[in-house]
């Protein structure tokens, strides 16, 4: 397990109280003390967590240990069948795409996928699709709204993969394409941002009836290093880049760029995997409640009109 340098504090009272349970057996005046310790770890971790400022819930949404698309897939639905290729040049290990079942109703599922071993990080690209993967994604939402199948798409990524090949291959035009087309599906999307939502690599599968957002991810139109770079031509600003983004959970949903906030266990996502899992799938399943009695046309209507209103500015 990972840990981050401002969760250090708390790990130090864990593995202090994780020492004292094995010898509390033998002597029953430790029971109290290690009472007094966990009260004090809960107090630290809810003080921590809470304050966090910007640069540090953009660690928290890359932390090494935090669950990635398939962890999801994996802990949420059944049955999961995954569809490779678009058809047109090659498969993306990158972006994750096929049919799973949530509580006996089947979803269209897309997704980024990270690597945890090196190996595995080379392989998945870190997260960040080529073309391909953007059209491997819309073919099988499109497959899916063919057979009335809703769909949820979970963002986690850097960004698009900026190589010479992926422009080459038109990465600019498949990812507004699936903007394009997603806007006009027939059936409904929620979209998750489970770890980093990073620009044009997160919005070519960002475009829902609803956008939901994990406490401790982050939506940006750029990453800070990248920020940092262009402004101040020194990635070593990008804590300052960070608070300037607007980029946390709270600020997308002031700014309603975000519809609401589902809230990560005490200890994170990383080391509450299963609790996140269960709040994600209640968050699915109340949306879906909802989006599935909306007639299509008007779901349509309603998610061009949801992104049409964003930045918006009153002239004086």
């Amino acid at each position: 397990m990972a840990y981050l340098d401002f969760e250090k504090p708390i790990v130090e009272l864990e593995k202090k109280i994780e020492e004292l349970e094995t010898i509390a057996e033998e002597h029953i005046e430790i029971k109290d003390e290690i009472s007094r310790l966990q009260k004090k770890a809960d107090e630290m971790r809810t003080k921590i967590y809470s304050s966090l400022n910007r640069w540090q819930i953009v660690q928290m949404a890359r932390h090494p240990d935090r669950p990635y698309t398939l962890d999801y897939i994996n802990m949420l639905f059944t049955d999961w069948t995954e569809l490779h290729g678009d058809r047109l040049f090659a498969d993306d290990p990158a972006l994750v795409a096929g049919f799973g079942k949530l509580d006996g109703e089947t979803f269209t599922i897309v997704g980024h996928q990270k690597g945890r071993t090196t190996k595995e990080k080379i392989y998945r690209n870190f997260g960040m699709p080529n073309p391909e993967g953007y059209r491997k994604a819309m073919r099988i939402m499109k497959l899916g709204a063919r057979f009335g199948k809703p769909i949820v798409s979970l963002i986690d990524t850097p960004g698009a993969y900026p190589g010479i090949g992926a422009e080459e291959r038109g990465q600019a035009l498949a990812i507004a394409e699936n903007i394009r087309d997603m806007a006009v599906l027939p059936v409904p999307i929620i979209v998750i941002i489970t770890g980093e939502g990073g620009s044009g690599g997160a919005l070519a599968i960002g475009i829902g009836d609803v956008v939901l957002i994990l406490e401790h991810a982050v939506y940006s139109v750029i990453s800070p290093e990248g920020c940092a770079s262009i402004l101040w031509r020194d990635a070593a600003y990008a804590p300052q880049a960070a608070e300037s983004l607007k980029l946390s959970a709270k600020d997308l949903k002031k700014l309603n760029i975000v519809d609401e906030i589902i809230k990560e266990p005490d200890k994170g996502a990383h080391r509450e995997p299963k609790a996140t899992a269960e709040n994600i799938k209640r968050a699915i399943l109340k949306h879906y409640k909802r989006l599935k009695k909306i007639p299509k046309n008007d779901l349509i209507n309603m998610r061009i009109n949801k992104f049409g209103k964003m930045g918006v500015l009153k002239e004086k």
